[in-house]
């Protein structure tokens, strides 16, 4: 990471998340959009509803989910991650839809040890079907701040971005086969938990236990979405939804120019270039435009 560090001149980043930053109004309350689902009391919301906290010990982690499903719109919420020694722990926070045909939008943050960065594994699942993973470093330490995570879902395409900059677009690509979510509603959910036979270095590092309890925090939830009340009709049109063009038509240039510029220096791992995974080629979505 540090060698791709040197290559980004601050100026460039400074500029890229000034001009990233645009007025949310953030009015989520978790007392009343969010249902404590398992882990007993390790699941906390306070401050009046504008906190919420997981936690993971030895004997269990904790999560929860949005009381309303969701179909087509953006998601924003802001994390502070696992600070110090978090190797073996995952924090997840997704969309998904329930059954084995499930659709899935994943965020998925991978601990590791003090000083190591944390990265940030993405994934969408159509129909039931995965395996379209790319993975990032970030551009600042995520346990020291709240920052923003955001699921921009639509039918044309799914944007992943941090505070506001675009890092992965997932586009509509069923004209040449490739199923998209669209017809399924989505909650939202997340989870912190140990996943030490896998998250780290491939499970060669493991969860040490005497840094437990591990906790992860939650703030300033939006929903900007269509709330799916049992008829597709009711989310038909998304034009209401946002005031911003792009979010409906694509990037704009500035928004290409920040995706270029994650990808370029903090990409770690891409599907679409994986190609001892896939050596009868890679899958159709791979073949079109990134950008």
């Amino acid at each position: 990471m540090g060698s791709s560090w040197n290559r980004v001149s601050m100026a460039v980043l400074v500029g890229l998340v000034v001009n990233s930053l645009v007025a949310v109004a953030f009015a989520g309350d978790f007392y009343q959009e969010f249902d404590l689902t398992w882990g007993d009391n390790r699941g906390k919301i306070f401050n009046g509803g504008k906190l919420l906290s997981l936690s993971l010990d030895k004997v269990s982690g904790s999560g929860f989910q949005s009381k309303k499903e969701y179909l087509f719109g953006r998601i924003d919420m802001q994390l502070k991650l696992v600070a110090g020694n978090s190797a073996g722990t995952v924090t997840a926070y997704y969309l998904s839809s329930q059954g084995p045909t499930h659709d899935e939008i994943d965020f998925e943050f991978l601990g590791n040890l003090s000083g190591d960065p944390y990265i940030l594994h993405t994934n969408v699942f159509t129909q039931g079907q995965g395996n379209r993973e790319q993975q990032f470093y970030l551009w600042f330490d995520p346990t020291r701040n709240f920052h923003t995570y955001s699921i921009i879902w639509k039918p044309q395409h799914i944007i992943f971005l941090v505070d506001n900059i675009p890092i992965r677009v997932f586009k509509n690509a069923e004209s040449v086969g490739v199923p998209f979510p669209k017809n399924q509603p989505m909650r939202i959910y997340s989870s912190l938990w140990n996943a030490d036979d896998w998250a780290t270095r491939g499970g060669l590092v493991k969860t040490d236990w005497t840094k437990a309890p591990f906790t992860a925090y939650y703030r300033n939830f939006n929903a900007n979405a269509c709330t799916w009340s049992g008829s597709a009709a009711s989310c038909a049109s998304t034009n209401s939804i946002s005031d911003a063009a792009w979010e409906t038509n694509g990037l704009d240039a500035p928004g290409r120019r920040r995706l270029r510029w994650v990808q370029k220096y903090f990409m770690i791992y891409n599907y679409c270039t994986d190609l001892k995974r896939f050596p009868q080629g890679v899958p159709p979505e791979c073949k079109r435009p990134r950008f």
